[in-house]
């Protein structure tokens, strides 16, 4: 009775998590408009994305068109965005960033500022990644100038975010409610599952002593078959002595008509038939009795198990979702923290809500700063001036990007300010002269550009020095992570005795890579309250 038993409920709870691919085609098959079919698509695109992602092309693919036919902008910008997502998979760059233009496109007719973002970040990665940073400064730019005209400053999104924020703390509350409900609906299950072990036990008991009633009665029985067996016996000895007295009677016995004789032996088969049909039936009754009940138990079992799961798989998901939200939003605050401050310091600040001041000894710095900006700053107009200084530090923090060994530290006016060596591991100023380089061919190419058009344009001169520092977090409102010591003092020496178009390093930066760059050694230049210091303007790479 068992097994038959548990196949079932493994069965029933089989049938119970179907809800895969398979389910959404034959839905798909059964869709009866074409809003249906664009919806259940989009969700075949989504199911399948790293699985198939050729087939999730092709759903996806198919969404777009309807929702193009509809005028759907919003679900032809998330179809388009799921299909570049597929192409992506594949290694597929070029088709990547036709179907992240498409969603952009649709993104802004929509208004749909969260896939406006995911978009451009996205095609911004593909130019980085080609190592085009004029492109991925066009696209992030491009997205600045919608959410610009469309009222949206970055401001205004940092407020947006706090008000979310508040939200998302609001529901987490919610839901740490929901938890503790849970738990103790659990517990009342768990009461209940003990109530229910404890009415099985009493069912059992029951259950035996209905055996121990069913073989009292077949002992009953068993010993009435006895008697009548020992009745029979006795019934042959009375045959013997019947047999004596037979002559005696002989003349009486032929007196009977043969068919009363008949009639009487028949009364006795069906005497003794109806004896055992009566046994019969009392343990075929007792046999059904037990298998009711065993039935309703059974029944019982199954439907508490089934309130159960259902109970906990909705639990789970509802907990699942809302810790998804939650995880979301503390990368969003993890990326915001990093775009201030270096990985370690943030991490610092978050576990202690402070940061200690930490010493580099062989830390090397980077000024760089514009030729007569002054002058060029009165030519232009103030959005004019703002635009072009935007652009060339985006195309300079793109650059060094690139390089993990260097932090940004600060802009001031027209000076950017970076340096690499703030960490533990012992670190070479190689990459940072790397950077200085591509910064100059960077507003080389930008010069090219603008005089081509007649306009005017800004050249940079850059400085780097080789020596300790000290960093740290200062402030309590808009806190800023910078550093300090003579090392930037001397920076800013070698920066303002350069020519435009160049780099100029100290000899201390000089004898950690002279193996590594072509360098012409300029002699010993008179800096402002340093005296002479020996300077190289750093050529190319060897």
């Amino acid at each position: 009775m068992k097994s038959p038993i548990i196949l079932f409920l493994l069965c029933f709870s089989i049938c119970l998590s179907a809800q895969s691919v398979k389910d959404l085609e034959a839905k798909l098959k059964g869709a009866s408009s074409a809003q249906e079919r664009m919806g259940i698509q989009l969700d075949l695109a989504e199911a399948l994305l790293g699985k198939d992602d050729k087939k999730s092309g092709e759903y996806a693919r198919k969404a777009f068109d309807t929702a193009g036919d509809k005028k759907n902008h919003a679900m032809a910008a998330q179809s388009a965005y799921v299909l570049a997502h597929s192409y992506k998979k594949r290694r597929d760059d070029r088709n990547t960033e036709v179907w992240l233009k498409t969603t952009l496109r649709y993104a802004k007719q929509a208004k749909d500022s969260d896939l406006i973002i995911k978009s451009v970040d996205e095609r911004s990665k593909l130019a980085i990644k080609k190592r085009n940073y004029r492109k991925a400064y066009e696209v992030n730019q491009e997205a600045f100038d919608y959410f610009s005209k469309g009222g949206n400053s970055l401001s205004k999104l940092e407020r947006t975010y706090s008000t979310q924020k508040v939200v998302l703390e609001k529901e987490t509350n919610e839901m740490k409610s929901d938890k503790r409900d849970l738990a103790a609906e659990i517990a009342r299950l768990e009461r209940e599952r003990n109530l229910l072990s404890k009415d099985k036990s009493e069912l059992t008991k029951k259950q035996e002593v209905l055996l121990q009633e069913r073989d009292q009665e077949r002992e009953e029985v068993d010993s009435i078959i006895t008697e009548k067996e020992e009745a029979l016996v006795d019934l042959s000895e009375a045959k013997q002595q019947a047999e004596q007295r037979a002559k005696r009677r002989e003349k009486e016995v032929q007196k009977l008509k043969r068919k009363d004789l008949e009639r009487m032996v028949v009364l006795e088969t069906k005497e003794k038939e109806l004896a055992q049909f009566e046994l019969k039936q009392a343990e075929s009754e007792n046999y059904l009795k037990l298998a009711g009940l065993a039935s309703l138990f059974t029944i019982l079992l199954a439907i508490v198990f089934y309130s159960r799961y259902r109970t906990k798989k909705n639990a789970n998901n509802k907990l699942a979702d809302q810790n998804k939200i939650i995880e979301e939003e503390r990368q969003r605050s993890d990326e915001l923290l990093l775009n201030i401050l270096p990985a370690d310091i943030a991490e610092e600040l978050k576990e202690n809500g402070k940061a200690q001041a930490q010493k580099f000894n062989d830390a090397s710095v980077l000024l760089a700063d514009f030729k007569n900006f002054t002058l060029i700053s009165e030519r232009l107009t103030p959005e004019q001036l703002v635009q072009e200084l935007d652009y060339c530090f985006r195309g300079f923090d793109f650059i060094i990007s690139q390089y993990p060994s260097i932090e940004k530290i600060k802009t001031i006016g027209d000076a950017y300010m970076c340096a690499s060596g703030l960490s533990k591991r012992k670190t070479l100023p190689t990459e940072i002269i790397k950077a200085a380089l591509e910064m100059q061919e960077f507003l080389e190419d930008y010069k090219n550009d603008r005089s081509k058009k007649g306009l005017q344009f800004f050249e940079a001169r850059i400085g780097i020095h080789t020596g300790p520092v000290v960093a740290g977090v200062v402030g309590v409102n808009k806190f800023a992570y910078d550093i300090w010591g003579d090392t930037v003092n001397i920076a800013s020496r070698l920066e303002s005795n350069c020519e435009e178009g160049k780099v100029n390093i100290s000899a201390s930066t000089f004898n950690a890579v002279r193996y590594k760059f072509d360098c012409e050694h300029r002699g010993k230049i008179t800096a402002k309250n340093k005296g002479q210091i020996d300077m190289y303007y750093v050529k190319k790479a060897v």
